[in-house]
């Protein structure tokens, strides 16, 4: 099964199950991390159902809204169905719908470790930046827990931080800093045998 395959399965249960893997701390940090400014332009990329968004909502952000998953865009679409500030696009991790230089920010929530090419999907979310624009990814240190892979469909076991600083730099990005969330993402495999406890990071760049 692919990435998209499985979100598209699992997107009208997305809120319970993300909730049991994180909380909202990631959400608060990514936020603090960029220096969210009302009225500003923010991507979501790799949206899912919303838990970027809805803290860029409330923060009084525009919001673009990409994800690979019609699922999951449609369940979004049905959560925010009272909120006029978000634009809705399906587009993949190495051609995102959004013209060059056109958002003040861009945030990546667990996306990384989903997407075929790392590296590319951050030049990709480079580009859309303005100049002067922020890059902030929260994601998952290097881990040894197989049955992520088979269960949720993970194509990458966490990234070591030095890569992560690498790819940024690569990207044209400048002030680049990578440091822990202050939380664990946790998760029980389905037969209950196997269980991870992974560190978050949270790492930022400027355009």
């Amino acid at each position: 099964m692919s990435s998209k395959d499985y979100f598209d399965q699992v997107a009208d249960q997305w809120d319970n199950l993300q909730a049991n893997l994180y909380s909202e701390k990631v959400r608060d940090r990514a936020l603090a991390t960029a220096a969210v400014q009302a009225g500003d332009i923010a991507a979501d990329i790799g949206c899912g159902s919303g838990f970027i968004t809805e803290g860029l909502i409330r923060a009084g952000l525009h919001v673009i809204a990409v994800d690979q998953s019609e699922a999951m865009l449609s369940k979004m679409k049905r959560k925010f169905a009272n909120t006029a500030d978000i634009d809705y696009r399906c587009g993949k991790a190495e051609q995102l719908p959004i013209p060059d230089d056109s958002v003040d920010y861009a945030f990546a929530n667990m996306y990384l470790h989903h997407v075929e090419r790392p590296p590319i999907a951050i030049k990709e979310m480079a580009r859309i930046l303005k100049p002067s624009g922020t890059l902030v990814i929260t994601d998952l240190d290097n881990h040894t827990s197989e049955f992520l892979r088979d269960e949720h469909h993970d194509r990458w076991l966490g990234f070591d931080r030095g890569h992560i600083r690498g790819w940024f730099t690569d990207a044209g990005l400048r002030r680049v800093t990578i440091d822990c969330v202050g939380e664990q993402c946790c998760a029980q495999s389905d037969g209950g045998s196997q269980s991870a406890s992974v560190n978050i990071f949270v790492a930022s760049g400027e355009k």
